[in-house]
């Protein structure tokens, strides 16, 4: 009979300094994270908000986190979360964030 610890795969938890995603804009981090989660608002459709842990620089041990709706950013991690932990930056493109 198997162990439920065996199969089981537990959620990964995204702790880190909270910093709003405007303050690290065009700054260069490492995405060590993510998770997606239903949020209490809906906007346009979208009722789902995504946590995303990282790191400034690869020495550094000290974890952030931020909170963001953006759909493309929600998509661009599940997309390449295989790809996890990454170097980019965030920016803002007209009304949307985006990695680079």
């Amino acid at each position: 009979m198997e162990r439920f610890g065996d199969f089981a795969v537990t959620a990964q938890t995204l702790e880190g300094r909270k910093v709003e995603i405007d303050s690290i804009l065009n700054k260069e981090i490492i995405i060590t994270g993510f998770r997606i989660g239903a949020s209490k608002f809906k906007e346009n459709g979208n009722d789902k908000y995504e946590r995303i842990q990282f790191k400034y620089e690869k020495e550094s041990e000290e974890t952030f986190v931020f909170f963001t709706g953006s759909e493309v950013l929600r998509n661009q991690l599940k997309e390449y979360e295989t790809h996890i932990p990454f170097i980019t930056k965030v920016l803002k493109k007209n009304r949307y964030y985006t990695f680079s």
